[in-house]
């Protein structure tokens, strides 16, 4: 099988270590699975430098000039930059793939959306649904009947508790814990190290052990 060609979007170190997750997806298979072709990033300072001998192509032009077959993931932390950068991509027509790092198994009830990566350490049991574009970074862990809202980031060694539910475009924290059957509101940002003891609103951001409201974002549809 011929590797397929591969454009990372976000070039932070983020996508540096999103390509090394490429690599080691690659090193299990004899022929690679993904051919990376390069990063694309709408910082012009970063145009032409190379990540850990990867090159960053460009902008928005640059991915237009990438091979039709070309599939994207899109590797930023931030939610509300991810909704920009993958909008534009869906704009051009091209296809979202998942990466999953060898070392993370996944039960066959385990549901997955588009664009998700799972990078090393982390550990999925049963009946969960990660949605579209999550990004879960090395050493979370996720327990069963948990719901991973579309576009949300969990940072370094997050632990979901089971029946969990994160809203759509949240981030959490390096080393947060959500406790068992807790929900975390769409739009909120969960500080590192908190525990979530409660249920939170959308559209906060908390922290702490127990995590507090420390902000409230007054837009916020949610309460």
């Amino acid at each position: 099988m011929m590797p397929k060609d591969l454009v990372i979007l976000g070039a932070g170190g983020f996508a540096r270590e999103a390509s090394l997750l490429v690599e080691e997806i690659n090193d299990t298979l004899a022929s690679g699975r993904w051919n990376l072709l390069g990063f694309i990033d709408e910082d012009r300072a970063k145009w032409g430098l190379k990540l850990r001998s990867y090159p960053v192509l460009g902008g928005w032009e640059a991915l237009k000039e990438q091979p039709e077959q070309a599939a994207v993931i899109c590797v930023v932390g931030d939610p509300g930059a991810k909704w920009k950068l993958i909008g534009e991509a869906e704009r051009q027509g091209r296809e979202f793939v998942n990466l999953i790092h060898p070392s993370v198994a996944l039960a066959g009830d385990v549901r997955l959306g588009k664009g998700v990566l799972i990078n090393k350490g982390c550990l999925v049991t049963t009946n969960i649904v990660i949605g579209d574009h999550v990004s879960i970074n090395p050493g979370c862990g996720i327990g069963h009947d948990a719901v991973i809202g579309v576009y949300s980031t969990l940072m370094w060694r997050v632990n979901i508790s089971g029946a969990v539910e994160i809203g759509e475009s949240c981030l959490i924290g390096t080393g947060a814990t959500v406790l068992q059957e807790k929900r975390v509101g769409q739009g909120s940002v969960i500080g590192a190290g908190a525990v979530v003891t409660e249920d939170l609103p959308g559209g906060c951001t908390a922290a702490g052990v127990p995590a507090r409201v420390i902000k409230k974002d007054r837009n916020s549809a949610e309460e």
